[in-house]
This record gives structure tokens, C-alpha cells and sequence, in this order.
């Protein structure tokens, strides 16, 4: 029973089964003898058919299991501790999704536009993101827009063409006791 799953699974070159597609065989192309092999085994000793050194010559520090940490250049200060260090990432900086006015007017936006509504139109990546929007064009409707900070050129704008700029409400995050 165990022999005939071992046969089945061989289904390679002469004894590979053949399908029959609208492009006839010419996809199934069988996988030469010997292009598979076994990985090489690392283990030392006769068990592993390298011999005792398994490959990596006899002694030195080359030869040992756990030989040089990654980066080691022989004793010399390594390029990570060589080259400056620079700068620091701030772990508090917040990324704002711009959106400028002249990407509503083209969008054809007007009325209350929200998070939501700039999402579908492909504005922003995330609805959930801080967002801000900039003066960088001009407003002819009269738009009611919910972000989360502006420019004072777009809040000027979009006043100048009867609208107003509503800033959203920050959820706070209840912490767990």
C-alpha cells in the first residue's frame, strides 16, 4: 500500500501523467533527472557522508559551529561602528495626509465632504489618518469639510467661497487597568 503512494508521487519524465489542455502538453514539461537534489547535510560525522570535517577543513576559527558574528572583520573596527551616526527618528512625529484644494475642485467635490468621501474619491490612503489640507488651489462651491489641521490660506479660501472647515474629534483611548 505504502509503495504503490511512493510510485504515484514519482510522476515525473516517462512515468508522469499526461492532461490534456486547449494548448496539448506543451505546458507540463517534465523536470530532468538530477536537477533536484538533497540539501547538503551539516551535521559532522560519518552519518552525514562528508566525512568528520563535513567540508570546512580541519581546526581554525572557520572550522567552529559558532565562528564569527555577523560584520566581524578580523579584530579591524567594523563599517558599522567606522561610519557617523546621524540624525535621530522621532517615535512621536505625526505624518498628515495632505490634500490640497485644487485636488476638490477637480474631484468635482461640494456640500459636507468627510474622511469617508475622500477615500472614495482616491484623495487619501486611510480614512482613520490625520489629515490636513492645504491652500494649493481655489474653491467656486461652497464646501463643509471635516479634517484634522489646515493651512490658514485653505481655511481662508474655502470661508471666501461660503464654506467652513470643521475639525475632527480626536478619539481618546481608554486605558486598560
Amino acid at each position: 500500500m505504502a509503495q504503490d503512494r511512493i510510485e504515484q508521487g514519482r510522476g515525473f519524465g516517462a512515468k508522469r501523467q499526461k492532461k490534456s489542455t486547449s494548448l496539448g502538453n506543451k505546458n507540463l514539461v517534465p523536470v530532468p533527472e538530477g536537477a533536484t537534489t538533497s540539501p547538503k547535510r551539516v551535521g559532522q560525522g560519518p552519518g552525514s557522508g562528508m566525512g568528520k570535517t563535513s567540508t570546512r577543513g580541519s581546526k581554525g576559527q572557520r572550522a567552529r559551529a559558532a565562528s564569527m558574528r555577523r560584520g566581524f572583520e578580523g579584530g579591524q573596527l567594523p563599517l558599522h561602528r567606522r561610519l557617523p551616526k546621524r540624525g535621530f527618528t522621532n517615535i512621536f512625529s505625526v505624518e498628515f495626509q495632505p490634500v490640497n484644494l485644487i485636488s476638490l475642485t477637480k474631484a468635482g467635490l461640494s456640500g459636507e465632504v468627510t474622511p469617508a468621501i475622500l477615500k472614495s474619491k482616491s484623495l487619501i490612503k486611510s480614512e482613520v489618518g490625520p489629515i490636513k489640507l492645504l491652500g494649493t488651489g481655489e474653491v467656486t462651491v461652497a464646501i463643509t469639510i471635516t479634517v484634522d489641521a489646515f493651512s490658514a490660506s485653505a481655511k481662508e479660501k474655502i470661508e471666501k467661497a461660503g464654506g467652513k472647515v470643521i475639525i475632527r474629534e480626536k478619539k481618546k483611548e481608554e486605558k486598560k487597568n
